[in-house]
């Protein structure tokens, strides 16, 4: 992937503008490369002149990535200590709550104050991530578009500038982010998990914010429901022709068409997020959503078709429930608990943090 895709991709919606406008810069060099060519009189005359446009363009740039990155981390530090200040005050009103035979009247349920706070440090660590996200692609445009522009100008003017003004801009050589992110998790070990930094770090870990790598067993699950749906999608064809005479096609559809548009529904969704995938839209980051629970295509294609396989059976069974001797509505009825028991299932199973996001 070529580096303006890989950027448009991973860009933060709402900072669109505060990053280095890459394409800009590309389209400057070559519209240069095409208006100088090496047998022009004027080519030096003309190449100054560019040069001084072009890099009083990336000092725009510079300055204004400076600028916002600096006021970012104020915005991280004022909030690290607001969150820091509010746990202090939790465990001090645990600790009064303690030594207190008389329940504190103003005092809230711990284990709710708590969780709030384990979301607050979790969403605040997603945050620094993100913030060094825009460092890492910031740095990384200007040193591309600089290398460009010496490749295609035949110069090393591009590399000294980057030397002098990139590695030693605030942005880059600024590492506040790395110590906020090192006593974000060492604060919510101690303080929240009780010292166990493998819960901790799995709560606070965040996924890279890049293109996700297919999983094996997951690739192997999809193909296994899609197939078996795919036969049993035939068979309801092939038996509901079989027994149209004794079924009543108009209670069928009022019964099973609207299990099958939640179906429908969750592949449309996976055509949608592999779409975005494929051509480099980072859906999110677009969409706000939390990279830790966030479901990729594989895992909506894999729900979609074993949704799919259970309508296809509930089908079989109320199409053949005269044989089976099982009452025929149960089949239906059975079908629509499974799909909101998977929903509202409280276990950490089976999708807990996007289904509980959804639910939200």
């Amino acid at each position: 992937m070529k580096f303006a895709q890989h950027l448009s991709a991973h860009i933060t919606p709402e900072w669109r503008k505060q990053y280095i406008n890459y394409e800009e810069m590309k389209v400057m060099l070559r519209l240069a490369r095409e208006s100088f060519p090496d047998g022009d009189p004027a080519f030096e005359g003309k190449i100054q002149q560019f040069e001084d446009d072009f890099f009083k363009y990336c000092n725009q740039e510079l300055k204004k990535i400076n600028t916002f990155f600096q006021e970012k981390l104020a915005e991280a530090t004022r909030k690290h200590c607001s969150l820091q200040g509010e746990l202090q005050y939790v465990k001090g009103l645990q600790a009064k709550q303690g030594k207190s035979r008389i329940p504190l009247p103003t005092f809230r349920p711990p284990g709710r104050k708590i969780g709030e706070l384990k979301l607050a440090f979790s969403e605040f660590y997603l945050s620094l991530v993100i913030l060094q996200n825009y460092q890492d692609l910031n740095f990384t445009g200007f040193r591309k578009i600089l290398k460009k522009h010496d490749k295609m100008l035949k110069t090393e003017i591009g590399a000294k500038w980057r030397e002098e003004r990139v590695d030693t801009a605030q942005f880059y050589v600024d590492k506040s982010i790395d110590s906020l992110l090192a006593d974000t998790e060492t604060i919510y070990t101690e303080e929240l998990e009780s010292g166990d930094r493998q819960r901790a770090m799995k709560r606070l870990r965040v996924p890279p914010l890049g293109q996700v790598k297919p999983q094996e067993w997951t690739t192997f699950k999809v193909g296994l429901f899609f197939g078996a749906f795919i036969v049993l999608f035939i068979i309801v064809v092939l038996a509901g022709l079989w027994r149209r005479e004794t079924i009543s096609w108009n209670i069928f559809f009022r019964l099973y068409r609207g299990p099958f548009w939640i179906v429908l529904f969750v592949f449309f969704i996976a055509g949608n997020v592999s779409g975005w995938r494929r051509n480099g839209v980072n859906h999110v980051l677009i969409f706000e959503l939390d990279p830790r629970s966030s479901l990729t295509d594989q895992h909506l294609f894999e729900l979609a078709g074993l949704f799919g396989v259970l309508w296809c059976l509930s089908v079989l069974c109320f199409l053949y429930a005269d044989i089976l001797t099982v009452p025929p509505y149960v089949n239906p009825l059975m079908l629509i608990v499974i799909m909101i028991a998977f929903l509202f299932n409280p276990s950490r199973t089976f999708l807990h943090g996007a289904r509980f996001w959804l639910l939200r």
